[in-house]
């Protein structure tokens, strides 16, 4: 069940019903073993690498029912080709779906797995407009509800909802979550207009010349990446970016500047024309004369529901999780859709064969019960506090002490301050109004909001050592060549665990590649 975001508006019709998307084309030389290395070597973290082998061990994946007429959606001449995009897959998803009557309730809000004796049997929700109960059975439920970027400042698609757990971790009952701590940032993200905040800049802003300037007028990446300012790796962009902010530097609105108005006009509008009518349409400066100002955006959580790899199963049985629900630190850019694919289609299998495994439907009336008289309690709180007003605190929270530099007394504090606001939870105020029943989504945000701080919290708290998407200030090193990893619940806290193992080809690749990948932080 999903919701509809941003995309979703665009008329079906446009969709191809003949299609296949296919990971990006192998590199002269390279082997199956030098791309899952490349991966983990991109993300700073070798991730699971016997999930990070599915991908180059896949053929072209087509979508059942879907005839294959190759990788590209057109021919702009005579020897280019264009390759499908997200939206693409979207709309052909949706119209595969629609042909084969497959029910989607975009308006039910997902508050709680159905459980019963540590296996799954359905979901339990309400619908955002009129709140009635929906019920769902089902033998086998697959999350795929997204990562936990909404606990966080900026990030991209700000204003969307999906309907189960939207601040990234999933309905109570909550599985083992795997180094939640762990976060990609965008070094450029749009801090105003409101409703835009956290929109990536592209970074073809850099490449045309872009400049970062703090609040003294300094381009600072002259400290952090002298030889090769703002065309250093997005970590050391990112890290100089927040190191600025937090010692002082930065905009009143808390982030930095992004000038262009040193190079001719000219070459701005020939080189970033859509970027200069965006900000335009936005009523924001004519980046031509004046600076932009720009923060890094949370943009993809890395890691986040634990799945075994095989079949992205979790610790509760017939229950699956794939896409960022389950973490992008193994999808390189250039790899997600045809792993989007690619795993989709395991966790799918794998819940085919775990409902034919069953020999008859599960029930429990004393969970459903329960799902119910949670949201029943919910509904009948008339507290002082509002859940929004919680949940920007919560993002406040984890912009001032779990961001992209951190150390451990910013660390410490931010755990304070989470307590008190889950404090406050208990006094909030739900109100239902002709407006629907949007007040009751928010306390269960609130709720999810909370949670996925605390494991985030606790495990940046645990993690050993700088990970190259995230700067210790209080430790001394670089990132190291194998990170650690963490594993947390919210019945037994947070723990190391050992990295998953991978063949020793494939972690040697993984080293011998170290030295070209450009600078750690």
């Amino acid at each position: 069940m999903v919701t509809p975001r941003a995309g979703d508006a665009t008329p079906a019709g446009a969709a191809s019903e003949h299609a296949e998307w296919a990971p990006a084309p192998a590199r002269r030389g390279e082997t199956r073993e030098r791309h899952s290395a490349d991966t983990s070597r991109q993300s700073r973290s070798p991730a699971a690498p016997p999930t990070e082998r599915i991908a180059p061990r896949a053929a072209v994946l087509p979508i059942d029912g879907v005839e294959p007429r190759g990788r590209h959606t057109g021919r702009t001449d005579s020897t280019s080709t264009t390759r499908l995009t997200g939206p693409d897959l979207h709309r052909t998803l949706r119209v595969r779906g629609r042909q084969l009557a497959i029910p989607v309730l975009p308006h039910v809000y997902v508050t709680r797995l159905l459980v019963d004796n540590g296996t799954v049997f359905g979901a339990y929700g309400f619908g955002l407009v009129d709140g009635s109960r929906h019920l769902v059975h089902a033998d086998a439920v697959v999350l795929a509800t997204g990562g936990h970027t909404r606990i966080r400042r900026t990030r991209p698609r700000a204003a969307t909802r999906t309907p189960a757990a939207p601040s990234g971790s999933p309905p109570r009952p909550v599985p083992g979550l795997r180094d939640p701590d762990l976060v990609r940032f965008h070094p450029f993200g749009l801090i105003e207009p409101d409703h835009t905040a956290g929109m990536p800049v592209s970074n073809s802003a850099q490449h045309a010349g872009g400049v970062l300037l703090n609040n003294l007028g300094e381009r600072f990446m002259t400290r952090y990446g002298p030889e090769r300012m703002e065309l250093s790796d997005q970590e050391t962009v990112t890290r100089a970016s927040c190191t600025e902010i937090q010692e002082g530097r930065g905009s009143r609105s808390g982030g930095v500047w992004l000038a262009l108005s040193h190079l001719p006009g000219d070459t701005v509008s020939a080189r970033l024309p859509r970027l200069r009518r965006t900000l335009l349409e936005l009523q924001m400066p004519d980046i031509t004369r004046d600076p932009v100002e720009v923060v890094p955006t949370a943009c993809i959580s890395l890691d986040s529901i634990w799945v075994k790899t095989q079949d992205h199963s979790t610790d509760v049985d017939g229950l699956s999780a794939v896409g960022e629900a389950v973490g992008g630190s193994h999808r390189p850019e250039e790899d997600s859709l045809s792993q989007v694919l690619t795993h989709g289609r395991i966790a799918g299998r794998a819940a085919l064969e775990h409902s034919a495994r069953l020999t008859g439907p599960r029930h429990s009336p004393a969970a459903t019960r329960a799902a119910e008289a949670d949201v029943l309690s919910l509904v009948a709180t008339g507290g002082d506090h509002h859940a929004r007003a919680l949940h920007h605190a919560v993002r406040r929270v984890m912009a001032d002490h779990a961001g992209v530099v951190r150390d451990e007394a910013g660390l410490v504090a931010g755990s304070t301050a989470l307590d008190e606001i889950e404090t406050r939870t208990a006094d909030i105020g739900v109100h239902i109004d002709i407006g629907g029943f949007s007040d009751l989504a928010h306390a269960y945000d609130l709720r999810s909001a909370v949670l996925a701080a605390r494991a985030t919290l606790q495990c940046a708290r645990e993690r050993l050592g700088p990970h190259g998407r995230h700067h210790r200030s209080d430790r001394s090193g670089s990132a190291p060549a194998l990170p650690d990893a963490t594993a947390w619940s919210a019945t037994t806290g947070v723990r190391r665990t050992p990295l998953w193992p991978a063949p020793t080809g494939i972690i040697e690749t993984w080293r011998d590649a170290s030295d070209d990948a450009g600078p750690t932080v």
